[in-house]
């Protein structure tokens, strides 16, 4: 009969051990190997590198009508609004790469959750200054021009904001006393409150307010002008400008005192005619905003102004005899924003 032997049997155990782990490594092997063909990541696996350039170029361009903001809690809670298309090439074109960085981190202040609209214009208007090709800049100054109207052109109060706030009227408190408290004119206010006629303000009432004084930078080369909050850049405005041999001169201005009228009646220097209000070929437009020279070429100039004209070929083009002319909506609005003595007009070659 044969002997049962322990140490024969346990080597027999471990060698049945060694088997089945080898069968089983193997067969693990095996399946996570298969996985359905996808890579395995682990915490020493490299990642791709993130482009932030393609952050702008997925905002790139903006839709045609925009979606209608939901005010919650002081903040605009909205999609994102895109602007004029950015290629991948315009962002990263040698020598910008930094300023396209910066501008899709100011974009990705508008992925938010609400959408940061004070931190986002803070951050593309800190660009202006910086050294960029001009497709960034003009991307930049579109996307400033579309958080205006949320920001600035409406009831909307952002928490936060150090160029708007609320003001709460006091018994006897005049609509234009209150401009004058924060450096804007009083139809501004009007405008972005609703307020139909200045007598009609109500002690007690909370009303948004503007901390002014807006400013203008003109290009002649453009024909443009750029308007500015304090040094927050707004919009941009198509202008037309002094024809050869009344060129418009250059230099720092400021809105005269007392020259800002509602269609004046005006005489033609060169032929001696006195136009009024109700004349049909009446050249002035809709608003005159006089300005008085205080620097460079500008000094000792006067009978200069911003004001409007009912003649489109006129903007964009060299016919006027020194002026500024403005389609008649933008110069309503240049009006309502420039306050006398205190809001200056540069302009620029």
């Amino acid at each position: 009969m044969a002997r049962y032997h322990p140490v024969s049997n346990r080597k027999g155990n471990w060698l049945l051990w060694i088997l089945l782990a080898f069968v089983v490594g193997a067969g693990g092997y095996f399946i996570l190997s298969k996985n359905n063909g996808q890579p395995q990541i682990t915490e020493s696996s490299e990642q791709p590198a993130v482009d932030n350039t393609a952050l702008v170029e997925e905002s790139a361009a903006i839709p045609e009508t925009e979606p209608e903001p939901i005010v919650s809690g002081g903040e605009i809670v909205t999609e994102v609004t895109e602007s004029s298309a950015l290629t991948e090439g315009e962002l990263s074109e040698a020598g910008y790469s930094d300023a396209a960085k910066s501008i899709a981190a100011s974009m990705a202040c508008l992925d938010a959750s609400p959408p940061k609209i004070i931190e986002a214009r803070i951050g593309l208007n800190d660009l202006l200054p910086m050294e960029m090709n001009s497709a960034q800049r003009d991307f930049v100054k579109a996307q400033l021009s579309m958080l205006a109207d949320k920001w600035l052109f409406s009831k909307t109060i952002f928490p936060q904001d150090p160029l708007c706030g609320t003001h709460k009227v006091t018994s006897g408190q005049l609509l234009s006393k209150i401009g004058k408290m924060y450096s804007v004119p009083y139809e501004i206010l009007m405008q972005i409150n609703g307020i139909s006629k200045p007598e009609s303000l109500q002690a007690g009432q909370t009303i948004k307010v503007i901390n002014g004084p807006f400013h203008a930078r003109i290009y002649k080369s453009r024909f443009q002008l750029d308007l500015y909050l304090q040094n927050t850049f707004v919009k941009s405005f198509p202008v037309g400008l002094g024809k050869p041999g009344y060129e418009t001169p250059t230099g720092l201005w400021v809105v005269e005192v007392g020259g800002k009228m509602i269609k004046p009646s005006w005489t033609d220097p060169d032929t001696g005619k006195t136009y009024d209000a109700e004349d049909l070929d009446y050249p002035l437009g809709e608003r005159w905003i006089a300005l008085e020279g205080i620097k460079g070429d500008a000094v000792g100039r006067d009978g200069f102004a911003i004001h409007g004209t009912n003649k489109a070929d006129e903007i964009g083009a060299a016919k006027s005899r020194g002026c500024i002319r403005m389609y008649n909506d933008d110069v309503i609005l240049m009006y309502n924003l420039l306050e006398s003595g205190l809001s200056k007009v540069e302009i620029v070659d």
